[in-house]
């Protein structure tokens, strides 16, 4: 205020200036002298004065080329030692022991730190003294404000700045002193701007820098009597002038002024030595204002490396801290960019981490004012030094730790939240270090943390208190003591005066929990709270409640949650108390659970009390929690009971309007749910709520009761429970005030199908008529006189509050409830009704008319359960009541069987048997023509139901009366039955009752109304008849199965080829409607009754008797097929059916294929399946049976009849499939042999289309898997089968049936190595893509396929199938073959094998060869010939073998014929060479291939006489049988290839030998030339050839030849080809 008046008034500033100084000078202390040694004023004057020359010299020099000792601040003492350090203002340091002044230079350079001179005079210095001059240097600062708007001229600055240097600076307070520093430094830096301050100012601060001494002259007016001039005032005006001239240097500009703005920053860093900490702080300002000015920004990275190497290494204290002072200018001045781009805080990491004590101690130094001059800027390096820091708190020298701590605590005051967040993780990962330093160093930087903004104060203590707390079980001492001092420096930030009375008392439950949480929470409660809680507070109260709710004792829990939940009512910011949520919360979570009733209790007041605080947004998850925990499947009953009084204190506190939408949306939905604990959750939230929200409750009332209901008949007894203590306090809390809701669900649980909600039901009727009537439910017989009292009131009280309608209604529907199928229901009745009810007889009375009218309509309700509870009343009644209520009751009851619906007639009768029952036989008998009438009608009723009904009311009827109720009731409807041929109804009517009364009484009727309804014709009406009664004696009807099946059948075949009327077709629709009931209604134990009379029928010699036999079965399968109980006779069925197949009768097949299909389509097939074998047996048998009878056959080809017709083979194809895919290997072998036998006896255009597809599938997909070889072989032959009679229709599946046939090549069994070539030869007609077989085949015959590793003999093995199956294919497909390279790659594979060491497959490559050369022509077999046959060596068997062989196949084939006459010459006589070899092997194959030899030969009769004696030689008798045989097998050959030449004279010889050789004893050799001879004589064709050989022949050979041919030749059918 004073220097904005100054401002106001600029004429009279300079006045104002010497009246303030004056006025400070009055206040300024007497100086008192102390005696000085003269050598130390000696050298106080001398050492730091220096010649005003040399001083500008020496400024003007620059940094590089100064010699501390002999500078200004050298003088003054600030190079600096480590000879007695003094204190720092920010903390005090140890002090080293003073030495004995002696006049040394040691002593002379540290005078300033001595501090052995004292300026002041204690006496006549006083607080109010120093107030007053700290008053007027705040004036003097004011002055550069430049809100104030004063302007100091020249007189003024010299004046004020003088007054500065004579006073200010060396007033011996040190706290003034700084003041009056700072005032100088503002003052030059605000007014020093203009040349002539400049001027003055710049030489004025230097002579104070070199002498000490204030120039008095500019003093003017001002007094100079109290000028100091001591030693003591002369350092201070130094330090004092550095940084004034620091400040004047912020005006110089120009080159011609960077020396001296070089030199004046080198000035201001040599004072930083200065050990003064506001030196050193004014000091740095000066400087870091300087960093942009001349020559100073190419200087920086020097000056920092100085400042940096003075910091971390000088000896000096002094020395580091301003040395940290500077660094913390420089970056502030130079910008925050220098600390990356000169390393700084690498540097400063490296020193804290791995440094020596001294350099930790100037690198924390650095690390604190960097954060205090750079503020938020500096923050993210704070967590790049944090663990250099950590560590710094566990150094081993008490200096460091001191500077560390002073570290951590300016930087948590500098912190923002963000830096608050990024920080604190890193000290918390530290607090969990094993290490003790490395923790205890984390909780003082948690600690420290109370230094932090008010603000993130509130966001980190929820962090940090419980980690102290937490440190307290700690095993290390100085942790804990370190934990309990950050506590303590938490407390002390405490705002709240009320927490701060009972701190230590929160503090010793923190570090004792055991003992002192109690009483902690205990003064929490106790204390009266005038002030709202800060978050400090809040740190200390929460860890103690945080124990509290943790805590055993019900007590404690119950003061924890308390204090929890009022706690947001006593903070002044409920954000404050956000943070802290997360960890009481999870307490309150479990105390919520807790056991103790009160506990739960409080803890939901609680939950409540911080909703409708904080806002239900506040606690996302809390809602989703609570209903959570009340569906848990894990949880108890109890802690559903606390989620759900928890969530009714959140939704109370939420408002109204949320109650009812989560009760309606959320809650109440899941009444239904599977799981019971989540129906008990809703059931307890209904426990609470209407008690809690009282009035507000009624809305929910509707939607709350069938919750109520559904739960009290629930499965759960826990549910049950709950549900009813929901229901109770329901009707406690709104009974009354709301009867007309509660009361109309409480009467129709009374009619609920599950007993439980009627036994609830009446339990909340009965606490409710209580209520009303003002008395409790009886618990025992109730007849004592007080009972009987009050009932009488209370009958009274409920007449009076629902009105007499109402209270009918209810003691109707409760007297009903009497009656109940349930006991329990029952004795619940009786107990409610014995409370409102003194005198039942009376009340019955009164009530009859309502109570009857109820009656009726529970009978006609169509529910079973409440039709009986009903006609149990109306027993009840009835015995009660007697005659009385009969004549009233029954004309009721037959008014209803006569105008009600079928459900009041069901109910009729269920009434009429109760009233039989309970009435006596007497009162029976009076109103017996009343009860027959409507019985009968009962028993006539178009409803099942009602008949059913009726036939036990008969029978109780029948019970009471006997056989009166028979004559009474059955004659009359078989009168009506036979009678009423032309109306309908009646007569249909009257065959109702007679089914009514024949599904009790069947054994006493059915002989005598079975005879009636079979009389032949059968008439429509009959057959209706029988089968109404089939319909309900299945149990009887099977004794006359003998006559009524024969009867049926009888008539059914009588329609056959007959032409129907329109009234005959209607009798033959109802008696096969009939016999399909009677099949259908019989049990189990006629079923094979049934199959016997109806497979009796089969063999008839009728077409027509047969057909519907068939017909019959296919009715027994559908009808039956859900029973199943005739799977027993499936193989009397499948006996009678197949016997059908072969039926010359076209209806009896199609009759049987229906049969079939039924019996396949309703039996599941794997039944099925386990008759195959059976079936297959039963085909075999009847094939045979038909080709040998008379006009069979015999071994031609035979069709079975009933597959060959459309569709014949579908019925039974599912069999067969299902043997194929899933039977095991019996099943599958026969399966598919089956299959094969089946497709035998279909001719080929039946199995066209669909179904060989689906004969292929299934085989095609099983043959590959691992099954024996004899179900290989089956499936095989199968599809050589089907391949021989599908033919094109298969086109498709060619490639699976090559792939499935070459599979087969490589099978071990050397069966279906054979079945598998076989096929492969079936398949080539259909087969257009040959090569790649080809190519597969070459491959596996030269041992490169799949097969290449199996074992050498089966590879043996494999490959000649391999070389057979390729001749096969080149024999019968070769000619399809499109690549040139196909055919040749085979014969090159044939001529590879020809000379192996197996005669097996020396004798397939032959073949393939022989097949090859074929197609190739005879230029390629001339060529094979010559390589292989005539230019080869035969040094060897093998190779004499593999010769004879291929001269056997080239010869044999097509292209032999072709060979020119002297490659066949070379070939015979190798031939003839060969069969006297002395190998038989060798003789056999060249016996075989002279007969290819005679066959190609030109000139056939030179050919024979060429080889003649050759073959001759090789028949005779000594030779091997072998041989013999081979001998036959090559003629077999020539009589191929030339038919009749063997019958001429010219084969003479060989004839007559070959007669002799079939007529030996070796039948192998017989059989072979018997097939010889067929050949030759052309047996086949007649007997041309056998007449001509005998003309030939002598006598004896001709006869013998004829005999062979009479009795042998003519036999044989064929001779296979090789």
């Amino acid at each position: 205020a004073f220097a904005t008046a100054m401002g106001l008034h600029p004429s009279s500033v300079e006045k104002s200036v010497i009246r303030l100084c004056s006025t400070y000078i009055d206040a300024f202390p007497t100086v008192v002298k102390e005696a000085e040694p003269k050598v130390q004023t000696k050298k106080s004057t001398i050492a730091p004065v220096v010649a005003p020359k040399k001083t500008a010299k020496k400024i003007s020099t620059g940094l590089p080329t100064k010699k501390p000792k002999k500078s200004i601040l050298a003088g003054a003492g600030l190079a600096g030692s480590s000879a007695g350090k003094k204190k720092i203002i920010k903390k005090p340091m140890p002090k080293a022991p003073s030495k004995a002044p002696t006049v040394t230079k040691e002593m002379l350079e540290n005078q300033f730190k001595s501090g052995s001179s004292k300026t002041l005079d204690p006496e006549k210095e006083s607080e109010e003294k120093v107030s007053t001059r700290l008053g007027i240097l705040s004036v003097i600062a004011s002055l550069a404000d430049p809100s104030t708007n004063v302007t100091l001229d020249i007189t003024a600055i010299k004046i004020l700045t003088a007054f500065l240097m004579a006073y200010g600076l060396s007033d011996g307070n040190e706290k003034v002193c700084g003041a009056a520093r700072n005032g100088a430094r503002d003052v030059a830096a605000t007014h020093g701007s203009s040349d002539a301050a400049i001027a003055f100012l710049i030489p004025h601060f230097e002579a104070v820098l070199n002498t000490g001494k204030a120039d008095e002259s500019c003093l003017g007016s001002l007094s100079n009597v109290k000028v100091p001039r001591d030693v003591a005032a002369s350092d201070r005006r130094k330090e004092g002038a550095v940084v004034a001239l620091g400040s004047v240097a912020l005006h110089l500009k120009g080159e011609e002024n960077a020396d001296k703005i070089d030199s004046t920053i080198n000035m201001l860093i040599d004072a930083l030595r200065t050990p003064s900490e506001g030196v050193q702080s004014s000091v740095a300002l000066c400087l870091s204002k300087l960093m942009k000015k001349g020559r100073t920004p190419e200087r920086v990275e020097t000056i920092l490396a100085d400042l940096m190497k003075e910091c971390l290494q000088s000896e000096s204290l002094a020395a580091r801290r301003g040395a940290a002072y500077g660094i913390s200018a420089v970056v502030k001045g130079s910008g925050i960019a220098s600390l990356k781009k000169y390393e700084v805080v690498k540097q400063l990491e490296e020193a804290c981490t791995n440094g020596h004590s001294k350099a930790k101690e100037g690198a924390l130094f650095a690390i604190e004012l960097l954060c205090d001059r750079l503020g938020l800027l500096f923050e993210p390096y704070v967590i790049v030094l944090l663990p250099a820091l950590l560590k710094a708190f566990g150094d081993g020298d008490g200096y460091v730790r001191a500077a560390a701590a002073n570290t951590a605590g300016l930087i948590m005051s500098k912190l923002s939240a963000h830096g608050v967040k990024l920080v604190m993780p890193a000290v918390l990962k530290a607090f969990d270090e094993p290490a003790w330093r490395t923790k205890q160093a984390s909780i003082h930087m948690l600690g420290s943390m109370s230094h932090c903004a008010p603000k993130q104060l509130a966001s980190c203590l929820p962090k940090v208190v419980p980690k102290l707390t937490e440190a307290f079980s700690d095993t290390h001492p100085k942790v804990k003591a370190s934990a309990e001092e950050a506590l303590d420096e938490i407390s002390k930030v405490i705002r709240n005066p009320e927490v701060s009375q009972i701190a230590q008392i929160l503090l010793k439950a923190l570090t004792d929990p055991a003992t002192g949480t109690i009483k902690a929470l205990e003064s929490l409660i106790e204390t009266e709270f005038l002030h709202a809680i800060d978050a400090p507070s809040l740190a200390l109260i929460v860890p103690v409640l945080h124990r509290g709710l943790r805590d055993r004792a019900a007590t404690t829990k119950r003061y924890g949650a308390l204090i929890a939940g009022n706690m947001c009512t006593m903070i002044d910011d409920p954000r404050d108390f956000v943070p802290y949520l997360p960890i009481l919360l999870p307490d309150l979570k479990v105390v919520l659970l807790d056991p103790i009733p009160d506990v739960r209790s409080i803890s939901a007041k609680a939950f409540g009390s911080l909703t409708r605080g904080l806002g239900e947004a506040t606690f996302p998850d809390l809602r989703p929690w609570l209903i959570e925990t009340l569906m848990s499947e894990d949880g108890s009953s109890v802690e559903r009971s606390g989620a759900a009084q928890g969530l009714t204190e959140v939704l109370m506190a939420s408002g109204a309007g949320l109650v009812e939408n989560v009760m309606h949306e959320e809650i109440l939905p899941l009444r239904s749910h599977p799981k019971a604990s989540t129906r008990e959750g809703v059931l307890w939230v209904l426990t609470f709520l209407p008690s809690s929200l009282g009035q507000a409750f009624t809305p929910l009332i509707d939607s709350s009761l069938p919750a109520l209901l559904g739960g009290l008949s629930d499965e759960s007894e826990q549910v049950r429970d709950v549900a009813m203590r929901a229901g109770r306090v329901m009707i406690r809390s709104h009974g009354k005030a709301h009867v007309d809701k509660i009361l109309p669900s409480l009467e129709e649980g009374l009619i609920d199908e599950d007993y439980r909600i009627r036994v609830a039901s009446l339990t909340l009727l009965g606490d409710l008529l209580s209520l009303i009537g003002g008395t409790k439910v009886v618990k025992g017989d109730g007849d004592t006189q007080e009972d009987v009292r009050q009932a009488e009131r209370a009958q009274a009280q409920i007449a009076l509050a629902l009105g007499s309608d109402t209270r009918k209604r209810v003691l109707s529907s409760l007297y009903m409830a009497r009656s109940d199928t349930a006991a329990v229901v029952r004795q619940s009745a009786v107990q409610v009704w014995k409370t409102v009810v003194s005198v039942t007889p009376r009340t019955l009375r009164e009530i009859l008319d309502v109570l009857v009218g109820q009656i009726v309509t529970a009978l006609a309700s169509g529910h079973p359960e409440q039709t009986q509870v009903a006609g149990r009343c109306l027993g009840d009644i009835v015995h009660k009541l007697g005659d009385a209520v009969l004549p009233e009751i029954i004309p009721v009851l037959r008014d209803a069987l006569y105008r009600g619906d079928e459900h009041t007639r069901r109910g009729v009768c269920v009434g009429l048997i109760e009233v039989i029952g309970c009435a006596s036989k007497e009162q029976i008998i009076k109103f017996l023509d009343i009860l027959v009438k409507a019985v009968q009608d009962a028993l006539c009723d178009e409803d099942e139901g009602v008949r059913q009904m009726a036939a036990s009311c008969f029978q109780s009827l029948y019970t009471v009366v006997g056989n009166r109720a028979l004559d009474e009731v059955v004659p009359v409807l078989l009168v009506a039955m036979e009678s009423s041929e032309g109306d309908q109804v009646a007569r249909h009517r009257a065959l109702n009752g007679l089914t009514g009364i024949l599904s009790i009484r069947s054994k006493e009727l059915l002989p005598y109304l079975v005879p009636r309804l079979l009389s032949k014709p059968m008439t429509k009406n009959h057959a209706d008849a029988l089968g109404s009664i089939a319909s309900v004696t299945g149990g009887t009807i099977h004794l006359h199965f003998h006559s009524i099946i024969s009867t049926l059948m009888s008539e059914l075949s009588s329609f056959s080829g007959q032409d129907l009327d329109e009234e005959e077709e209607k009798r033959e629709e109802a008696i096969r409607e009939c016999a399909r009931v009677v099949c259908g209604s019989v049990e189990e134990i006629g079923v094979n009754f049934l199959i016997s009379e109806v497979a009796s029928k089969c063999s008839s010699d009728k077409d027509s008797m047969r057909t519907e036999a068939c017909r019959m079965f296919q009715v027994i399968i559908e009808e039956r097929a859900e029973e199943a109980d005739f799977y027993e006779q499936i193989p009397i069925m499948l006996r009678d059916l197949i016997a059908r197949l072969n039926d010359e009768s076209s209806l009896v097949l199609k009759a049987c294929n229906a049969a079939l299909k039924s019996l396949t389509t309703h039996v599941p097939a794997e039944e099925l399946v386990n008759h195959i074998e059976f079936i297959r047996n039963l085909i075999a048998s009847m094939v045979s049976d038909a080709r040998r009878r008379k006009g069979g056959v015999g071994d031609g080809e035979f069709l079975l009849p009933g597959f060959n017709m459309p569709k014949g083979l579908e019925p039974m194809l599912p069999i067969y499939q299902r043997g194929i895919l899933y039977g095991n290997a019996i099943i599958r072998e026969a399966s598919a042999a089956g299959l094969g036998e089946l497709i035998n006896l279909t001719a080929s255009k039946y199995l066209a289309g669909p179904f060989i597809i689906k004969m292929t599938g299934p085989l095609l997909r099983i043959v590959g898997d691992r099954n024996p070889s004899n179900v290989k072989i089956a499936i095989i032959q199968t599809l050589g089968l089907i391949l021989t009679k599908g033919g094109p229709a298969l086109r498709a599946f060619v490639p699976q049936f090559q792939t499935t046939f070459v599979k087969a090549l490589s099978d071990p069994s050397r069966q279906v190595r054979t079945e598998a070539i076989k096929a492969l030869s079936l398949l080539m007609p259909l087969s257009t893509r040959l090569d790649p077989l080809i190519k597969e085949l070459v491959a596996g015959s030269l041992g490169k396929g799949p097969s290449a590793a199996v074992e050498t003999a089966g590879a043996v093995a494999v490959q000649t199938a391999t070389l057979e199956a390729l001749a096969v294919v080149i024999n019968r497909g070769g000619g399809k073959a499109k690549l040139p390279i196909s055919i040749p790659s085979a014969l090159d594979a044939g001529k590879d094998m020809i000379f192996h060491e197996d005669d097996g497959v020396r004798e397939a490559a032959a073949k393939v060869i022989g097949a090859a050369c074929a197609l190739l022509g005879e230029e390629t077999t001339s060529d094979v010939v010559q390589e292989l046959i005539l230019e080869k060596s035969d040094t060897s068997a093998d190779r004499k073998h593999g010769k004879a062989c291929c001269c056997h196949r080239i010869l044999a084939s097509e292209v032999g014929k072709q060979i020119d006459d002297e490659l066949l010459s070379s070939m015979s006589s190798l031939v003839k060479r060969l069969m006297k070899d002395e190998k038989s092997n060798v003789r056999e194959a060249a016996c075989v291939a002279v007969g290819a030899v005679i066959g190609s030969a030109s000139d056939t009769s030179s050919c024979i006489a060429d080889v003649e004696s050759a073959i001759l030689r090789c028949m005779d008798p000594k030779e091997t049988m072998e041989v013999h045989r081979a001998v036959a097998k090559g003629l077999c050959v020539a009589a191929r290839l030339k038919p009749k030449i063997f019958v001429s004279e010219t084969c003479l010889s060989l004839m007559d030998g070959a007669l002799k050789l079939a007529m030996s004893g070796a039948q192998r050799v017989q059989l072979s030339f018997n097939d010889f001879l067929w050949l030759a004589f052309d047996a086949g064709k007649g007997d041309e050839g056998i007449e001509a050989y005998s003309g030939v022949a002598n006598f004896e050979n001709a006869r013998t030849a004829k005999t062979l041919y009479s009795k042998v030749l003519v036999r044989i059918k064929g001779v296979e080809e090789d």
